[in-house]
Protein backbone atom coordinates (compact mmCIF):
# COMPACT_ATOMS: atom_id res chain seq x y z
CA UNK A 1 0.00 0.00 0.00
CA UNK A 2 2.80 2.46 0.69
CA UNK A 3 4.20 1.80 -2.80
CA UNK A 4 0.73 2.12 -4.34
CA UNK A 5 0.31 5.51 -2.69
CA UNK A 6 3.53 6.72 -4.30
CA UNK A 7 2.87 5.25 -7.74
CA UNK A 8 -0.83 6.00 -8.17
CA UNK A 9 -2.36 9.47 -8.59
CA UNK A 10 -4.03 10.62 -5.34
CA UNK A 11 -7.52 10.58 -6.89
CA UNK A 12 -7.23 6.85 -7.61
CA UNK A 13 -5.46 5.72 -4.43
CA UNK A 14 -8.49 4.42 -2.54
CA UNK A 15 -9.99 2.51 -5.45
CA UNK A 16 -6.59 0.98 -6.25
CA UNK A 17 -6.14 -0.14 -2.64
CA UNK A 18 -9.56 -1.79 -2.89
CA UNK A 19 -8.36 -3.84 -5.87
CA UNK A 20 -5.11 -4.70 -4.15
CA UNK A 21 -6.84 -5.94 -0.98
CA UNK A 22 -8.52 -8.70 -3.03
CA UNK A 23 -5.30 -10.74 -3.00
CA UNK A 24 -6.41 -12.94 -0.10
CA UNK A 25 -9.83 -14.08 -1.38
CA UNK A 26 -8.45 -14.54 -4.90
CA UNK A 27 -5.64 -16.76 -3.65
CA UNK A 28 -7.95 -18.70 -1.34
CA UNK A 29 -10.49 -19.28 -4.11
CA UNK A 30 -7.76 -20.41 -6.49
CA UNK A 31 -6.42 -22.84 -3.90
CA UNK A 32 -9.88 -24.27 -3.16
CA UNK A 33 -10.61 -24.71 -6.86
CA UNK A 34 -7.26 -25.88 -8.23
CA UNK A 35 -5.67 -27.35 -5.11
CA UNK A 36 -7.52 -30.70 -5.01
CA UNK A 37 -6.85 -31.32 -8.72
CA UNK A 38 -3.14 -30.45 -8.48
CA UNK A 39 -2.65 -32.47 -5.30
CA UNK A 40 -4.32 -35.51 -6.81
CA UNK A 41 -2.52 -35.27 -10.14
CA UNK A 42 0.95 -34.07 -9.10
CA UNK A 43 1.26 -34.26 -5.30
CA UNK A 44 1.88 -31.63 -2.66
CA UNK A 45 5.55 -31.07 -3.59
CA UNK A 46 4.58 -30.04 -7.11
CA UNK A 47 1.98 -27.66 -5.63
CA UNK A 48 4.70 -25.88 -3.67
CA UNK A 49 7.00 -25.78 -6.70
CA UNK A 50 4.18 -24.14 -8.68
CA UNK A 51 3.74 -21.50 -5.99
CA UNK A 52 7.48 -20.83 -5.94
CA UNK A 53 7.55 -20.49 -9.74
CA UNK A 54 4.66 -18.03 -9.65
CA UNK A 55 6.45 -15.95 -7.02
CA UNK A 56 9.60 -15.79 -9.15
CA UNK A 57 7.54 -14.86 -12.21
CA UNK A 58 5.85 -12.02 -10.34
CA UNK A 59 9.21 -10.78 -9.08
CA UNK A 60 10.37 -10.59 -12.70
CA UNK A 61 7.19 -8.73 -13.66
CA UNK A 62 7.83 -6.17 -10.93
CA UNK A 63 11.36 -5.56 -12.24
CA UNK A 64 10.04 -5.03 -15.76
CA UNK A 65 6.79 -3.12 -15.25
CA UNK A 66 6.83 -1.28 -11.91
CA UNK A 67 8.12 2.23 -12.72
CA UNK A 68 11.06 3.82 -11.00
CA UNK A 69 9.12 7.07 -10.56
CA UNK A 70 6.01 7.97 -8.62
CA UNK A 71 2.86 9.62 -9.92
CA UNK A 72 4.54 13.06 -9.87
CA UNK A 73 7.66 11.91 -11.72
CA UNK A 74 9.89 11.90 -8.64
CA UNK A 75 12.06 8.86 -7.90
CA UNK A 76 10.19 6.23 -5.90
CA UNK A 77 12.83 6.23 -3.19
CA UNK A 78 11.70 9.76 -2.29
CA UNK A 79 8.63 10.54 -0.24
CA UNK A 80 7.28 14.00 -1.12
CA UNK A 81 10.20 16.36 -0.40
CA UNK A 82 11.44 14.49 2.66
CA UNK A 83 14.08 12.23 1.12
CA UNK A 84 16.78 13.49 3.46
CA UNK A 85 14.47 13.09 6.46
CA UNK A 86 13.57 9.55 5.48
CA UNK A 87 17.23 8.62 5.07
CA UNK A 88 18.06 10.04 8.48
CA UNK A 89 15.28 8.27 10.32
CA UNK A 90 15.89 4.61 11.09
CA UNK A 91 13.32 1.85 11.14
CA UNK A 92 13.44 1.72 14.94
CA UNK A 93 12.31 5.32 15.21
CA UNK A 94 9.49 4.76 12.72
CA UNK A 95 8.43 1.64 14.60
CA UNK A 96 8.35 3.47 17.95
CA UNK A 97 6.34 6.28 16.41
CA UNK A 98 3.89 3.83 14.87
CA UNK A 99 3.36 1.80 18.03
CA UNK A 100 2.92 4.97 20.10
CA UNK A 101 0.05 6.16 17.90
CA UNK A 102 -3.54 5.06 18.42
CA UNK A 103 -4.60 4.79 14.78
CA UNK A 104 -2.26 1.96 13.75
CA UNK A 105 -3.40 -0.14 16.71
CA UNK A 106 -7.08 0.34 15.86
CA UNK A 107 -6.73 -0.69 12.21
CA UNK A 108 -4.42 -3.58 13.14
CA UNK A 109 -6.80 -5.03 15.74
CA UNK A 110 -9.73 -4.53 13.36
CA UNK A 111 -7.93 -6.55 10.71
CA UNK A 112 -7.20 -9.28 13.27
CA UNK A 113 -10.85 -9.77 14.24
CA UNK A 114 -11.82 -9.73 10.55
CA UNK A 115 -9.18 -12.12 9.20
CA UNK A 116 -9.52 -14.56 12.09
CA UNK A 117 -13.21 -15.18 11.55
CA UNK A 118 -13.07 -15.04 7.74
CA UNK A 119 -10.33 -17.64 7.43
CA UNK A 120 -11.95 -19.83 10.08
CA UNK A 121 -15.27 -19.97 8.22
CA UNK A 122 -13.83 -20.25 4.70
CA UNK A 123 -11.08 -22.64 5.77
CA UNK A 124 -13.50 -25.06 7.43
CA UNK A 125 -16.05 -24.92 4.62
CA UNK A 126 -14.92 -28.22 3.04
CA UNK A 127 -15.29 -30.02 6.37
CA UNK A 128 -18.65 -28.36 7.06
CA UNK A 129 -19.90 -29.28 3.58
CA UNK A 130 -18.89 -32.94 3.91
CA UNK A 131 -20.36 -33.29 7.40
CA UNK A 132 -23.57 -31.62 6.21
CA UNK A 133 -24.06 -34.33 3.61
CA UNK A 134 -23.16 -32.22 0.57
CA UNK A 135 -21.56 -34.02 -2.35
CA UNK A 136 -21.13 -33.78 -6.09
CA UNK A 137 -18.94 -32.10 -8.67
CA UNK A 138 -20.26 -28.63 -7.81
CA UNK A 139 -18.88 -28.63 -4.26
CA UNK A 140 -15.38 -27.37 -5.14
CA UNK A 141 -16.62 -24.53 -7.41
CA UNK A 142 -19.21 -23.47 -4.82
CA UNK A 143 -16.59 -23.40 -2.07
CA UNK A 144 -14.24 -21.40 -4.30
CA UNK A 145 -17.07 -18.99 -5.13
CA UNK A 146 -17.71 -18.40 -1.42
CA UNK A 147 -14.13 -17.15 -1.12
CA UNK A 148 -14.11 -15.33 -4.47
CA UNK A 149 -17.15 -13.16 -3.71
CA UNK A 150 -15.07 -11.51 -1.00
CA UNK A 151 -13.32 -9.72 -3.86
CA UNK A 152 -16.55 -7.90 -4.71
CA UNK A 153 -16.55 -6.26 -1.29
CA UNK A 154 -12.84 -5.46 -1.54
CA UNK A 155 -13.23 -3.68 -4.85
CA UNK A 156 -16.52 -1.99 -3.92
CA UNK A 157 -15.00 -0.56 -0.74
CA UNK A 158 -12.43 1.37 -2.75
CA UNK A 159 -15.07 2.77 -5.08
CA UNK A 160 -17.36 3.78 -2.22
CA UNK A 161 -14.52 5.46 -0.32
CA UNK A 162 -13.56 7.29 -3.49
CA UNK A 163 -17.14 8.60 -3.70
CA UNK A 164 -17.08 9.91 -0.15
CA UNK A 165 -18.77 7.15 1.87
CA UNK A 166 -17.32 7.35 5.41
CA UNK A 167 -14.95 4.53 6.33
CA UNK A 168 -16.72 3.73 9.61
CA UNK A 169 -20.00 3.20 7.73
CA UNK A 170 -18.36 0.54 5.56
CA UNK A 171 -16.75 -1.11 8.58
CA UNK A 172 -20.07 -1.20 10.44
CA UNK A 173 -21.84 -2.68 7.41
CA UNK A 174 -19.13 -5.28 6.94
CA UNK A 175 -19.01 -6.49 10.54
CA UNK A 176 -22.83 -6.53 10.90
CA UNK A 177 -23.12 -8.58 7.70
CA UNK A 178 -20.51 -11.05 8.88
CA UNK A 179 -22.43 -11.54 12.13
CA UNK A 180 -25.73 -12.00 10.29
CA UNK A 181 -24.20 -14.33 7.71
CA UNK A 182 -22.67 -16.53 10.39
CA UNK A 183 -26.02 -16.81 12.17
CA UNK A 184 -27.73 -17.84 8.92
CA UNK A 185 -24.98 -20.33 8.16
CA UNK A 186 -24.64 -22.00 11.54
CA UNK A 187 -26.94 -20.95 14.39
CA UNK A 188 -30.20 -22.30 13.01
CA UNK A 189 -28.81 -25.67 11.92
CA UNK A 190 -27.61 -27.72 14.89
CA UNK A 191 -28.00 -30.98 13.00
CA UNK A 192 -25.22 -31.84 10.55
CA UNK A 193 -27.50 -33.88 8.28
CA UNK A 194 -29.73 -31.21 6.76
CA UNK A 195 -32.14 -30.91 3.85
CA UNK A 196 -31.52 -29.24 0.50
CA UNK A 197 -33.14 -25.94 1.39
CA UNK A 198 -31.21 -25.80 4.66
CA UNK A 199 -27.96 -26.33 2.76
CA UNK A 200 -28.97 -23.48 0.42
CA UNK A 201 -29.70 -21.24 3.43
CA UNK A 202 -26.38 -22.11 5.01
CA UNK A 203 -24.54 -21.38 1.77
CA UNK A 204 -26.38 -18.05 1.36
CA UNK A 205 -25.25 -17.08 4.85
CA UNK A 206 -21.63 -17.87 3.97
CA UNK A 207 -21.90 -15.80 0.79
CA UNK A 208 -23.26 -12.80 2.75
CA UNK A 209 -20.56 -13.33 5.37
CA UNK A 210 -17.79 -13.31 2.77
CA UNK A 211 -19.05 -10.82 0.18
CA UNK A 212 -20.24 -7.94 2.36
CA UNK A 213 -17.50 -8.63 4.88
CA UNK A 214 -15.10 -7.94 2.01
CA UNK A 215 -15.76 -4.23 2.56
CA UNK A 216 -13.57 -4.39 5.65
CA UNK A 217 -10.02 -5.12 4.36
CA UNK A 218 -10.16 -2.57 1.53
CA UNK A 219 -11.39 0.05 3.99
CA UNK A 220 -8.70 -0.81 6.54
CA UNK A 221 -5.89 -0.59 3.99
CA UNK A 222 -7.14 2.85 3.01
CA UNK A 223 -7.36 3.86 6.67
CA UNK A 224 -3.82 2.65 7.31
CA UNK A 225 -2.57 5.26 4.85
CA UNK A 226 -4.67 7.96 6.55
CA UNK A 227 -3.98 7.03 10.18
CA UNK A 228 -0.22 6.47 9.88
CA UNK A 229 1.63 8.92 12.16
CA UNK A 230 3.21 10.56 9.11
CA UNK A 231 4.05 9.81 5.50
CA UNK A 232 7.27 8.00 6.30
CA UNK A 233 5.42 5.60 8.63
CA UNK A 234 2.84 4.33 6.15
CA UNK A 235 4.78 1.15 5.37
CA UNK A 236 5.38 0.52 9.08
CA UNK A 237 1.68 0.97 9.84
CA UNK A 238 0.69 -1.41 7.06
CA UNK A 239 3.27 -3.92 8.27
CA UNK A 240 1.86 -3.76 11.79
CA UNK A 241 -1.64 -4.26 10.41
CA UNK A 242 -0.48 -7.25 8.34
CA UNK A 243 1.17 -8.75 11.41
CA UNK A 244 -2.09 -8.61 13.36
CA UNK A 245 -3.95 -9.97 10.34
CA UNK A 246 -1.64 -12.98 10.48
CA UNK A 247 -2.23 -13.26 14.24
CA UNK A 248 -5.97 -13.39 13.61
CA UNK A 249 -5.52 -16.07 10.94
CA UNK A 250 -3.36 -18.05 13.37
CA UNK A 251 -5.80 -17.86 16.30
CA UNK A 252 -9.22 -17.90 14.62
CA UNK A 253 -9.37 -21.34 12.98
CA UNK A 254 -8.05 -23.31 16.00
CA UNK A 255 -10.53 -21.51 18.27
CA UNK A 256 -13.48 -22.26 15.99
CA UNK A 257 -12.30 -25.85 15.56
CA UNK A 258 -12.01 -26.30 19.32
CA UNK A 259 -15.52 -24.93 19.91
CA UNK A 260 -16.91 -27.25 17.21
CA UNK A 261 -15.16 -30.21 18.84
CA UNK A 262 -16.52 -29.40 22.30
CA UNK A 263 -20.04 -28.66 21.02
CA UNK A 264 -20.12 -31.69 18.74
CA UNK A 265 -20.85 -29.66 15.64
CA UNK A 266 -20.50 -26.29 13.94
CA UNK A 267 -23.68 -24.75 15.35
CA UNK A 268 -21.83 -22.51 17.86
CA UNK A 269 -19.46 -21.06 15.25
CA UNK A 270 -21.64 -17.97 15.07
CA UNK A 271 -20.84 -17.17 18.71
CA UNK A 272 -17.12 -16.87 17.95
CA UNK A 273 -17.57 -14.89 14.73
CA UNK A 274 -20.26 -12.74 16.34
CA UNK A 275 -17.92 -11.84 19.19
CA UNK A 276 -15.26 -10.86 16.65
CA UNK A 277 -17.79 -8.73 14.77
CA UNK A 278 -18.92 -7.00 17.97
CA UNK A 279 -15.33 -6.16 18.81
CA UNK A 280 -14.90 -4.91 15.23
CA UNK A 281 -17.88 -2.58 15.65
CA UNK A 282 -16.39 -1.14 18.84
CA UNK A 283 -13.08 -0.57 17.08
CA UNK A 284 -14.86 1.05 14.11
CA UNK A 285 -16.48 3.53 16.49
CA UNK A 286 -13.08 4.50 17.85
CA UNK A 287 -11.67 4.81 14.33
CA UNK A 288 -14.49 7.17 13.34
CA UNK A 289 -13.28 9.61 16.00
CA UNK A 290 -9.79 9.75 14.49
CA UNK A 291 -10.55 9.98 10.76
CA UNK A 292 -10.70 13.58 9.49
CA UNK A 293 -14.20 14.59 8.42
Amino acid sequence: PALIRRLVPPAATRSTLGYWSAYMPFGTALALLAGPWVLEALGWRSWWWCVAALSLALAACICVWVPAQDATGAPVRRLASNAALQAARGWALRLRQTLAARGPWLVALSFAVYSGQWLAVIGFLPSVAVQSGASGALIAPLLALAALVNMAGNILSGRLLQRGVPAHVLLNLGFCSMALGAVLAFAMLPSMQVSGWQLALRYAGVVVFSMVGGLIPGTLFSLAVVLAPDETSVSTTVGWMQQWSAAGQFAGPPLVGWVASVAGGWHWTWAITGSCSLLGLLLARQISRLVPR
